[in-house]
């Protein structure tokens, strides 16, 4: 027994550490896009294609990462996730080489990325759930993880803002020290991950589960499972959605066809680092309480709190102005930046989003047993929400020439949550075929 117990600590610490390296290389995509926009003249649609290509990713690999994580286990589905994530960000780097300087390139890499992306979230949200046997403690386990993903977010933010500074003259050579680190991360990740050793527990739950093999049913046979990936894909919406455009609003200059407010991207980085702080104080709360609290009424009162903060954000006019405050990464002390108030409301939809994906996750698979694994690459899948929602709300910036407004997408997406922890979320089970 005892020896069980570390072996599972090892497992979930290994799990925490790809949950640190899956968001410091995605985060790179949101300031990657401020210097693709100044480097290729890019309109605000065309500068989030990188970070589209990184989410679309997740359609093309989902299914196969599940059929992966089923066929050749954890460890090995991460070890190869890894090794293909190590050349996407190399693609990304070589695409500022001034031998090089292709966009064709840095799409490419941010593409590959994600291939990694998606097989280590599902190798790490279904073990981490399984781990902690599902329930409450399952999502348990899926918050403190996010707590660690958090923790990445913000250093990466933080990081990129002060590699930037002035939006108008950033080049992608700007970003090596971050790229850097980020392939640093993967080698040291692989190491550790070759080295520990741990059991796959999953193998013990399907070995159990061998005398309902009769049931001709898969993960798609149940309702709340269909509802949650369409959740899921909603939610990335408003996860990158919201920072997103928050950075792309206060570094366009004024005279932009899309007004912004020019305000230096190292100030905006320290800035939007909030939000992604924010999510790590949520995570943590929801780490504490997911041991008591249900995942339904996390998901219930931050969806609803969302709606409200996004509709301030849009409709509070901009004349009315705050002292925004941010995190200097060079100095660890707090700046101030003055904002229209709008902007607090929409990093503070930071705490909102927090809990939402360890929650969607923990009621998708309840009660689905051994199709968990397939289950989660599909769940993969619908990540590349983020590559059709944010997009298309660049696209609304354009139409609309207002940032504000193109957070109607963000609202959308957020009501349908609401309603999935209300309703589209209560188990119903498949009967036998």
């Amino acid at each position: 027994m005892a020896e069980k117990q570390k072996m599972n600590v090892a497992a979930i610490v290994v799990m925490y550490l790809l949950f640190f390296m899956i968001a410091f290389v995605t985060n790179l995509c949101n300031p990657m896009a401020v210097i693709v926009k100044n480097v290729f003249s890019m309109s605000n649609f065309q500068a989030q294609l990188g970070n589209a290509a990184n989410f679309i990713a997740y359609a093309v690999m989902g299914i196969p990462s599940g059929l992966l994580l089923k066929k050749i286990g954890y460890r090995k589905t991460a070890l190869l996730a890894i090794l293909v994530g190590f050349i996407g960000v190399f693609l990304q780097y070589v695409s500022g080489w001034e031998n090089v300087m292709s966009y064709g390139v840095y799409l490419a890499g941010a593409f590959i990325a994600g291939f990694c992306m998606c097989m280590l979230n599902t190798v790490v949200n279904p073990m981490l759930n399984t781990l902690g046997g599902g329930g409450n403690k399952g999502n348990q386990l899926v918050q403190f993880g996010g707590v660690c993903n958090s923790c990445a977010a913000v250093l990466v933010t933080i990081i990129m803002g002060s590699l930037i500074a002035d939006a108008t003259k950033a080049q992608i050579a700007d970003a090596t020290p971050a790229l850097m680190i980020a392939l640093a991360i993967f080698a040291l990740t692989f190491v550790v991950l070759a080295v520990v050793k741990f059991k796959e527990p999953e193998q013990e739950a399907e070995a159990k589960e061998e005398a309902h093999e009769g049931k001709k049913i898969t993960c798609f046979s149940f309702r709340h499972f269909n509802l949650g990936i369409l959740a899921i894909f909603l939610y990335m919406g408003i996860e990158v959605g919201v920072p997103t455009y928050v950075m792309q609003y206060l570094t366009t200059s004024p005279e932009a066809a899309t007004p912004g407010l020019g305000i230096d991207a190292g100030i905006v980085g320290m800035i939007v680092a909030m939000y992604w702080l924010f999510m790590l104080i949520g995570r943590f709360i929801g780490g504490t309480i997911s041991g008591k609290v249900s995942s339904r009424a996390q998901i219930t009162f931050v969806s609803s709190l969302c709606l409200v903060l996004v509709l301030l954000g849009m409709f509070l006019p901009a004349s009315a102005q705050i002292n925004m405050p941010g995190i200097s990464w060079a100095t660890l002390s707090v700046i101030t930046a003055q904002v229209p108030v709008g902007i607090l409301a929409f990093i503070l939809v930071g705490l909102c989003t927090s809990v939402m994906w360890g929650g969607i996750f923990n009621m998708a698979v309840e009660g689905l047993g051994k199709y968990t694994s397939l289950a989660s690459g599909a769940f993969m899948t619908m990540v590349c929400g983020c590559g059709i929602l944010i997009p298309l709300q660049g696209k609304l910036a354009d139409v609309f020439g207002n940032f504000s407004l193109s957070y109607i997408v963000v609202l959308i997406c957020a009501a349908y949550i609401l309603f999935y922890a209300l309703v589209g979320s209560k188990p119903v089970m498949p009967k036998d075929k």
